[in-house]
């Protein structure tokens, strides 16, 4: 096979399967068209646009039921209702994740600050920030959106 052949097979290839060729590095990849029907446009800002949500505004914040916050995204179960506390920051608040729920990157958006951002590591939407000033056993504070999450009560 030539070169031009390859390309030419490659570039059909691409057209055929776009998902493919321009993956978004998630098990779960959606367009933005797609995103925006699924989600309201709140849900969209923070999820997709990594905004944040006013404190003090979800009512998952309060939530004291035993269960699973599941990403808003994908359903993905994230956290544990264990692991949840109060931060008193207006925002739902847990020391740990589940295993293998979440990814991390850095967030340098904030001018003088280098902040965790957390996200789900099935769809990649955003979930909110990683501080240092939680409880005991990690000492951690996964400080999130309550928008990012919807709330599975135990049986």
């Amino acid at each position: 096979m030539n070169r031009r052949a390859f390309l030419m097979m490659t570039g059909a290839a691409a057209i055929a399967n776009p998902l493919h060729a321009a993956s978004c590095g998630f098990d779960i990849c959606r367009s933005d068209a797609e995103w925006r029907d699924r989600l309201s446009q709140d849900e969209y800002l923070v999820l997709r646009e990594e905004a944040t949500e006013n404190p003090h505004t979800s009512l998952l914040n309060v939530e004291t039921r035993a269960g699973t916050y599941r990403c808003r995204g994908c359903d993905l179960p994230v956290y544990d209702a264990g692991a949840k506390f109060d931060s008193e920051t207006g925002w739902p608040s847990f020391f740990e994740s589940l295993p293998d729920a979440v990814g991390t990157k850095e967030d340098r958006r904030l001018i003088f600050q280098v902040r965790t951002e957390v996200h789900c590591r099935r769809c990649g939407s955003h979930l909110g920030h990683i501080f240092d000033d939680g409880p005991e056993p990690t000492g951690k504070r996964h400080c999130l959106n309550g928008l990012s999450l919807t709330f599975a009560p135990a049986t």
